[in-house]
């Protein structure tokens, strides 16, 4: 028979033994958690490419991440987004090449007006040694970039059509607060002004500036249609952006951690691609049934030649003009 003593023993030893193996009896780790940032509401692509990637991540490491998505700029604008990337209080979002022009000038090289011809001309240049190059600048930057995105081509929209460069000589502006951009609408003789996207609809509302470029799909989704209905499809720049998480995230994963996340991040960003496709179908259905319209450039050839005549002021930042050229006829 075992006595008070031998049973006080007995579970001594016991509770000595779980504590000397907790690799075996103690539970899994909690799972480590991923703050997500995005501008948009839980219905938009920038948001919905997360839910893509927190799927796939569970799929092949199941319970080892939770990712929490905050929609609506909930933690700050694009800026304030980048920075908490920078500084690890962020752990992942979707950021445009233009807000990055900041901490690494070479991203400007996307921005460029009239480089890119379509979106297969773009997602060629990424797949390539340009991708590869600005993934390694990004890194030093405190950024990983799994992988890349492409919001659509920009165009301007107006309470007019401005269908040829004269049209948008003396125009103010709203601008992305970028260098290159003010840079571009100054080439037309316009007069760029820097404003945050959600001050942008009472802006041209009230007359602070006169239009803006942004894509159609954003168009729609800031219903800016109401007070400016008309678009001109310049196609001037090819908007990308990139799939960032923050670089104390990415350097604290393990090898297979890395890999999994990296291959989440590359299927949402095929998948967010989907998604825009049908999110521009949505934008012109929306805008047309409001009373906007989408009218052509008259003479497309002369504000390309005028967008255009801005890029040797960027060379010396994204590469030189050997590479902006080479870039161009990839």
């Amino acid at each position: 028979m075992i006595n008070r003593r031998q049973a006080f023993g007995a579970i001594a030893a016991a509770t000595i033994g779980l504590l000397a193996a907790p690799a075996v009896v103690r539970r899994a780790r909690a799972a480590e958690r991923i703050t997500v940032a995005s501008l948009l509401g839980p219905d938009k692509p920038e948001t919905r490419i997360w839910q893509v990637v927190a799927d796939a991540v569970e799929a092949r490491l199941p319970g080892a991440f939770a990712f929490r998505i905050v929609p609506n700029a909930g933690l700050g604008g694009e800026r304030d987004v980048a920075e908490g990337l920078r500084l690890g209080s962020i752990q992942a979002s979707l950021l445009t090449v233009s807000s990055l022009s900041a901490w690494a000038p070479e991203t400007q090289l996307l921005d460029l007006p009239f480089l890119f011809r379509d979106a297969a001309h773009l997602a060629r240049v990424l797949e390539g040694q340009v991708g590869s190059e600005l993934r390694t600048r990004l890194a030093a930057e405190r950024f990983a970039v799994p992988a890349f995105v492409d919001y659509g081509p920009r165009n301007l929209i107006a309470k007019v059509p401005l269908t040829t460069p004269e049209a948008v000589a003396g125009l103010r502006l709203r601008v992305i607060q970028s260098p290159l951009h003010a840079a571009l609408w100054q080439a037309f003789k316009a007069h760029p002004t820097a404003i945050p996207i959600p001050e942008t609809y009472n802006a041209l509302q009230n007359g602070v500036v006169d239009g803006m470029d942004l894509t159609r799909p954003a168009y729609a989704s800031l219903k800016l249609y109401e007070v400016v209905p008309v678009m001109t499809q310049t196609h001037h720049i090819r908007a990308a952006g990139v799939v960032a998480f923050a670089g104390a995230f990415w350097e604290g994963l393990d090898d297979t951690a890395r890999d999994v996340v990296s291959q989440a991040a590359a299927a949402g960003a095929e998948a967010f691609r989907a998604m825009m496709e049908e999110e521009d179908a949505k934008a012109r259905i929306a805008i047309e049934a409001a009373g906007g319209s989408s009218v052509l450039p008259t003479d497309r050839s002369a504000f390309e030649r005028i967008g255009r005549s801005i890029w040797p002021a960027f060379a010396d930042r994204v590469g030189g003009m050997d590479r902006i050229e080479r870039t161009a006829s990839a």
